[in-house]
């Protein structure tokens, strides 16, 4: 008698992000995707947050294969920690998803670590671990993509098609959003006549792997005579990817370099840049508070916001929008322009994909806990039975066997966060901080924001941080007082307003300078205020 089947959801059920689903079968798994999510702002010092996979970590047998159904960070960003820390034999994807993933992996040290396979979407079944895969094209905001279909022992895991479907799993993210989703071919058209019509600079932020959307700006730029600057790390290496691999078109001579615009007519330009999350050291939001070498927001510049803020990240994108316009820019994105649409279906959309898979048992995946219930209500309003509806939480587990559907206890299951020393999770990140505290102390450096004629010089409290010497001591702290004045002159001379850029600009230089005269890391929390 064989083994039954198990699904245990590691990540992306109750939050947007961190999609991680471990199909197994006795001691032989598979994972579809491996994604993360960002840091939201109680969570300082994190620079991403991952599924925690200590399941897969004391699991037998290892990992026999990744399957990514497309090339989004939230899908694709923890693979090199699983690859890291556990070990993977086999990366299934598409060509446009494992092109950004060998460069991610290439990044981490780890491209000779396991085998690419290429998802052939019009083939038959293939042998993907214990089970049998079937592969199907969807339509997403990023280029191939895929729904995956599994045929087990057991039954059939999100089979598209007259054979039946034993269990279907669906992305929940817009369950509550009424009708249809639009077509991109809405924003190409706005994108199109916007960057025509503009008398000035266009200035185009979105998702840096959404493809489609990129080549929408290209395409409206070339037809109206407009050169195209990429900025942003992530937009140019994926920009670059897609055009080796066929997916994206530029026409010779259409690129150029930010350091060349000045050669430029403002109605001659287009900047295509990363930022739409208002990240604080992305190319757009170091634009709008005057901290970018090559790129300022000024008086006549048209700004499109060409993605939506992803839940957690409103107040930063509405800060970011609040500041380019305070320098003069017009700022177009989904409420007041066609400048985007979603890569999710909506709720009538999924009605439609549940009634024409019509599942024996259904579990609503990828969002948060009002978006499971919104599209279990959907399934439950096209006939499937409720008792077959399975609204989940990360490392609950559901039993495939004999085609019958039920839950099967829960396995360990959370987040871990990463920072620039590794991975751990929340209890480590306070572990840490206590021992640097113990260590080496903090320092706090209270400064002014607005300075002039009459300003006061900052202010810097030291706790527990004691270099050798008494008299070596003070000399240091006048040097951090010093060098934290003259880091303000400069940034004002510059423009810069912004709380968060002030701080991140305070805690790196005097960081540096304390490492480098006493050889101690205090924690250096530097404190904004307005006067």
């Amino acid at each position: 008698m064989s083994d039954v089947v198990r699904i245990i959801p590691l990540g992306g059920l109750g939050q947007i992000g961190n999609n991680l689903c471990v199909i197994e079968q006795g001691e032989r798994r598979i994972l579809i995707d491996c994604g993360l999510s960002f840091p939201r702002d109680e969570m300082p010092g994190v620079d991403l947050v991952l599924p925690d996979f200590a399941y897969l970590r004391d699991a037998p047998g290892g990992i026999d294969a990744v399957v990514l159904t497309h090339g989004h960070e939230d899908h694709i960003g923890a693979l090199p920690y699983v690859m890291r820390e556990i070990g993977v034999r086999e990366v299934w994807g598409t060509r446009l998803t494992l092109g950004m993933v060998k460069s991610k992996l290439d990044e981490h040290g780890l491209l000779r670590d396991a085998e690419f396979i290429e998802i052939d979407s019009d083939g038959d079944p293939v042998a993907c671990g214990p089970f049998a895969a079937e592969f199907a094209r969807v339509t997403h905001s990023v280029p191939d993509a895929v729904a995956v279909a599994l045929h087990t022992t057991e039954g059939t895991i999100l089979r598209l098609g007259s054979d039946g479907v034993d269990l279907m799993l669906a992305d929940s993210t817009n369950a509550e959003r009424p009708g249809i989703t639009q077509s991109e071919q809405l924003v190409a058209a706005a994108l199109k006549r916007i960057i025509r019509d503009a008398p000035g600079r266009v200035i185009v932020t979105s998702f840096s792997s959404h493809i489609h959307r990129l080549q929408g700006v290209i395409d409206a730029s070339e037809a109206c005579g407009r050169k195209v600057a990429v900025v942003g790390r992530s937009m140019i290496k994926n920009l670059n990817i897609a055009r080796n691999l066929g997916y994206a078109d530029v026409e010779e001579g259409t690129l150029v370099k930010p350091s060349d615009l000045d050669e430029l007519r403002d109605n001659e330009i287009t900047v295509l840049c990363t930022g739409s999350q208002g990240e604080p050291m992305s190319a757009l939001t170091r634009m709008a508070y005057s901290d970018h070498r090559q790129v300022q927001i000024r008086q006549g510049d048209t700004v499109i916001m060409s993605a939506k803020p992803v839940p957690g990240n409103e107040l930063a994108v509405h800060d970011t929008m609040n500041a380019l316009c305070r320098r003069g820019a017009r700022v177009l994105h989904q409420d007041n322009e066609a400048v985007h649409v979603s890569g999710h279906g909506s709720a009538e959309e999924l009605k439609m994909m549940l009634a024409l898979v019509h599942p024996k048992a259904f579990m609503p995946v990828h969002g948060e806990l009002r978006m499971l219930a919104a599209h279990a209500a959907l399934a439950e309003s096209v006939g499937v039975p409720t008792g077959r509806i399975y609204v989940c939480d990360n490392g609950d587990v559901l039993v495939l066997e004999r085609g019958s559907v039920r839950r099967e206890g829960m396995v360990e299951a959370g987040v871990v966060f990463v920072d620039g020393l590794g991975i751990g999770d929340p209890k480590d990140a306070v572990l840490r901080d206590r021992r640097q505290l113990s260590a080496d102390g903090t320092l706090i450096i209270v400064c002014q924001l607005h300075r002039g004629p009459s300003r006061v010089e900052p202010e810097v409290i030291a706790r527990g941080f004691a270099p050798e010497g008494a008299d070596a001591a003070d000399e240091l702290l006048d040097e951090v007082r010093a060098h934290a004045s003259t880091i303000l002159d400069r940034l004002d001379a510059d423009g810069v307003r912004e709380h968060k850029l002030l701080q991140s600009h305070l805690h790196d230089e005097l960081a540096e300078l304390v490492w480098n005269r006493a050889r101690k890391r205090p924690l250096v929390l530097p404190v904004v205020v307005d006067v």
